[in-house]
């Protein structure tokens, strides 16, 4: 039996974040905000400096409705300049560091970016693109953005009116499809993400959020918000080390933190310390695609409850396993509807499907994104005539909740056969010597389409010794004959979005050919 989160607090009832950071500013003023690497930043302080940088924002001439660039680094830093900028009313463009030249022209041209804020490294990068996006300024760091403030004798821009619907930010998706798209993601989409978390978690002020996710993803932003909601402070790694992260979560005295993509899988092989593993104040994980096999043996070893989430960046949280349900732990199931979502299963012609049938998610409810950024502003065009939203996922709804059975852009279409790349890649998972896996389609004349598999070995393990070969009959043992991939490639380790999921488009052979460089099962050679 499920019992659904508590419905968390209304967005109306914050008024706006910024509204929220005032109210923490003067409730908590002396209480920690942010930390990181032995500095801390409080939530007065916090208050105090994101309006300061906001005055230097205006000093660049920036106008509400502009939206400016963060290329930056994990640190206190970013999220101050965040908060800034939507206190000038100028919506944030969180920028990967490590994009390159392509993807980091696309996303400064499609949003529309007047500014980048950047430290020193960033400025030959950013310089390169100079004619390429004359319209974009790089104006320093945030160091240089405090000193405009201060020289410019401008005062702070008033925090002004609350206004749910107004855009905070132009959020950025993974892009493991094709280019990023920018989703337009107002105060509201924030603060009713954040609230239902706290709800959910029961978050307060003796809490520590930790996030070793980078800042330029969504995560540690809801991260943020979450803070000012719960009043609890926000622990910043630098970045995600399986070899420190454990030891850092206990000097921290986290006792919460967000996990995603293969990061839980990599600390479970790290060797067992007791002393870490249970010597920490964890008293709750929440994780995105947490491996079935593996749920219970999270548990055991770190003490401490995992929970299954899934959301998207168009969508906020979706689902989410209830807390009390131990039951639904090594089910592989996404969960449940949480309060103000949703969501129905449709076959391919927008028809909901029986409970127990597969079909595509689609999600319906207050505070999603606007739209999908279009120049100057969202496309407000992306949800159905009676407001559902698709998620391109499929899925099934079983006794424990959703489970995701792919992307729909995944399935491959094999001589009139649909194979979904997330089954067959499950399949090479479960060999002993593969560490990840991911399937592509490759044009056939014959057949229309076929499998390629890439597959990454697990460390110290050479291919002479696992050959596509076996590899192939392992898959003969767990999959129809026509899912069996045709084509085996090898990887010493897959190209991952901001998200840590693999990028299936930056597989593609360097020379165009969809086979090169593959064994080719049917005919027994290497191409």
């Amino acid at each position: 039996m499920f019992s659904a989160p508590r419905p968390p607090a209304d967005p109306d009832t914050y008024g706006s974040i910024l509204r929220l950071l005032e109210r923490r500013a003067a409730e908590r003023a002396d209480g920690d905000f942010f930390r990181f690497e032995g500095r801390s930043a409080t939530f007065g302080a916090v208050a105090e400096d994101s309006a300061l940088l906001a005055a230097g924002i205006g000093a660049l001439g920036l106008q509400p409705g502009d939206r400016i660039a963060l290329m930056l680094p994990n640190g206190i830093d970013f999220p101050v300049a965040w908060l800034a900028a939507a206190r000038a009313g100028t919506p944030v463009v969180p920028v990967n560091p490590g994009y390159g030249d392509e993807d980091l022209a696309h996303v400064l041209l499609d949003s529309g970016a007047r500014a980048v804020v950047a430290g020193p490294e960033a400025a030959a990068k950013l310089e390169a693109l100079g004619a390429r996006c004359p319209d974009v300024r790089w104006v320093g760091g945030p160091g240089e953005l405090r000193a405009s403030g201060v020289e410019s004798g401008q005062a702070p821009p008033p925090v002004g009116e609350p206004d749910l619907d107004t855009v905070v930010c132009v959020q950025y998706t993974s892009g493991t499809t094709g280019f990023p798209k920018g989703c337009g993601l107002t105060h509201g989409y924030w603060l009713r993400l954040a609230a239902t978390m706290q709800a959910y978690g029961r978050f307060g002020p003796e809490d520590v959020a930790l996030t070793a996710q980078p800042f330029h993803y969504m995560d540690p932003t809801w991260n943020l918000v979450l803070c000012l909601v719960a009043g609890m402070p926000l622990v910043v790694l630098p970045r995600f080390s399986v070899s420190t992260f454990w030891r850092q979560v206990r000097d921290a005295g986290a006792t919460f933190f967000y996990c995603i993509g293969t990061m839980p899988s990599y600390l479970f092989r790290s060797p067992p310390d007791p002393e870490l593993d249970r010597g920490h104040r964890v008293r709750l994980v929440l994780c995105s695609g947490i491996p079935a096999d593996r749920h219970a043996a999270f548990e055991a070893r770190w003490g401490c409850p995992w929970r299954e989430t899934y959301g998207t960046t168009e969508l906020g949280v979706v689902l989410m396993a209830p807390l009390e349900d131990a039951d639904s732990v090594g089910s592989g199931t996404m969960g449940e509807p949480v309060p103000g979502r949703e969501v129905r299963v449709v076959d391919g012609t927008g028809r909901p499907v029986a409970d127990g049938e597969e079909g595509e998610m689609q999600v319906r409810g207050p505070d999603t994104m606007l739209g999908y950024w279009s120049g100057e502003g969202p496309d407000t065009g992306w949800l159905t005539a009676d407001g559902w939203a698709p998620t391109g996922d499929r899925v099934r709804h079983e006794a424990h909740g959703y489970r995701h059975l792919g992307r729909l852009k995944d399935v491959i279409r094999r001589a009139g056969e649909n194979i979904a790349a997330a089954e067959v890649e499950a399949a090479l998972r479960a060999h002993p010597r593969v560490r990840e896996a991911a399937c592509v389609a490759v044009p056939d004349d014959l057949r229309g389409e076929e499998v390629r598999a890439y597959v990454q070995l697990v460390e110290g393990v050479d291919p002479t010794v696992t050959p596509p070969e076996a590899l192939a009959a392992f898959a003969e043992g767990r999959l129809a004959s026509f899912k069996v991939p045709r084509y085996w490639s090898y990887v010493d380790r897959f190209p991952l979005t901001p998200s840590q999921k693999i990028a299936r488009t930056r597989l593609a052979a360097p020379d165009g050919d969809p086979v090169t460089g593959a064994w080719d099962r049917r005919q027994g050679r290497w191409r």
